[in-house]
């Protein structure tokens, strides 16, 4: 049964990124989790890029999912004034070597002055993707969760179908918050998530009609509990979907950071809220779950005016 009346969603010709006064600036916006580093955006990253900070958006965060990307992410994210995570996506815990999670501790050790090193992660459980070894992914996270530990960081968490798995690792070993990111479960794992110190990622999932849960999270959870996210280039907002076989001509729907602020609109609109005080608290947000953004921003913000 629709609920017309719970999403009273902008038009989907609605422009956010700016006030609808030409005179008023851009919004300031934080992209929690997108993957610039992904070879989908090597033919065009410092488009990209621009795209992103005419849009607004003028920090995102870049997480690895694997070892041999750490030296790439923390190059992009020093080059381009963003921000970065290290660590073993659940997805990529089967192609990774016992050694891999020594390397990683290696990597923290060496970068943690690094003010652009904001988090462990991308780390969790996928409990979605058929013919994964759950025990191996299991070993992981908890290994990965003592080094955050270790470390004094929060963590970004990959959340699908786990979040049971997940919140019983960080009752275990307890961590300094993070972000359960692209959030899909119920509001009671929700809540605890939330208790625990996470805000929860929303990002182009939340922009369809039939996203009734996720709409009904991003409504009904405290303001402080929220982020922003892209995921890009996946979970592209309804605007830019394409369906299997549009994929299959070629067509890609790639997202990218700038569409944040429409994505935002979504969440304002969801919210009762103005596209400002979206910005606002989404950002005051991102700096609780992620510290060393503050750090990260800073230091972008001198590039900018070098």
């Amino acid at each position: 049964m629709s609920q017309p009346a719970l999403w009273p969603l902008a038009p989907p010709s609605l422009s956010p990124a700016r006030s609808s006064d030409p005179r008023e600036p851009v919004l300031d916006w934080i992209d929690t989790h997108c993957h610039l580093d992904a070879p989908e955006f090597d033919v065009d990253r410092p488009a990209v890029l621009a795209r992103a900070r005419a849009a607004g958006v003028r920090l995102q965060v870049v997480p690895a999912v694997m070892v041999s990307q750490f030296d790439a992410v923390r190059m992009l994210a020093h080059a381009h004034g963003l921000a970065y995570a290290l660590g073993i996506h659940p997805l990529f815990v089967d192609r990774a070597a016992d050694d891999d999670l020594d390397r990683l501790a290696a990597a923290l050790a060496r970068h943690r002055d690094d003010p652009r090193l904001v988090a462990v992660g991308e780390i969790g459980l996928d409990y979605f993707v058929p013919g994964l070894d759950a025990a191996r992914q299991e070993r992981f996270y908890t290994a990965q969760l003592k080094l955050a530990r270790e470390h004094g960081l929060p963590v970004i968490l990959h959340v699908r179908r786990s979040a049971d798995g997940l919140l019983k690792g960080l009752r275990r070993i307890p961590v300094a918050g993070g972000i359960a990111h692209a959030f899909n479960a119920s509001r009671v794992q929700a809540d605890l998530f939330v208790g625990m110190g996470f805000r929860l990622g929303f990002g182009g999932a939340m922009t369809f009609d039939r996203a009734l849960q996720i709409r009904r999270l991003a409504v009904d959870l405290p303001a402080t509990a929220l982020v922003l996210e892209t995921d890009a280039p996946d979970i592209p907002p309804h605007w830019i979907y394409h369906t299997a076989a549009q994929r299959a001509a070629g067509e890609t729907g790639r997202n990218e950071p700038a569409e944040l602020p429409r994505i935002a609109a979504t969440l304002a609109a969801l919210r009762g809220w103005s596209l400002a005080e979206t910005a606002a608290i989404t950002r005051a947000n991102a700096f609780a779950a992620l510290p060393k953004l503050a750090g990260a921003e800073t230091t972008a913000s001198l590039r900018a005016t070098a």
